[in-house]
């Protein structure tokens, strides 16, 4: 059924259908409208649009976390902005994820740059260490969220994940 019928059959207008069909929820008269034309039911509806969950908010959060690499603590500060502001449970949760991975490389480097100066006095290094534990912390940010990326076109899922979340 092409757009125009649907919208005759539902008496809907045509950009309303093309709105639901672009990503929009139908709500009310909208959603009755549509089961009545479709002959079906609205909780059938709804059923077909909660089994194909998407990840796209869990992939900008995922990408997002870049801003790390520019910005200290930016990896964690704008992911946890999009996450708290994110609505649907299962993009929460990976946004939680994500986050939660972000605090602990962020807790890592920072530990390393503190103590980088005092080991490099102990072994009497005279290359600045701190910057090997930065350029690590740029490439083990730089992995995760590639990853995680590839992971959740891929499966929908983390690939690099913390077992207890502790958001």
């Amino acid at each position: 059924m092409t757009q125009a019928e649907l919208a005759e059959k539902s008496g809907l207008s045509l950009r309303t259908v093309q709105r639901i069909e672009a990503g929009q929820i139908p709500k009310g008269f909208t959603l009755k409208a549509i089961a009545v034309a479709l002959q079906t039911g609205t909780e059938e509806l709804i059923s077909l649009n909660n089994e194909n969950p998407t990840v796209e908010r869990a992939k900008l959060i995922n990408l997002v976390a870049l801003a790390g690499l520019i910005i200290p603590y930016g990896g964690v500060v704008f992911p946890l902005i999009l996450t708290l502001k994110t609505k649907d449970p299962l993009n929460k949760e990976l946004g939680k994820n994500i986050v939660g991975i972000q605090i602990i490389l962020a807790g890592i480097v920072s530990a390393g740059l503190i103590i980088s100066p005092f080991i490099q006095k102990v072994l009497s290094i005279k290359t600045p260490l701190f910057l090997i534990f930065l350029i690590a912390f740029l490439c083990a940010k730089l992995i995760v969220i590639i990853k995680n990326g590839i992971s959740l076109n891929k499966k929908g899922n983390l690939c690099i994940r913390l077992k207890n979340n502790f958001l």
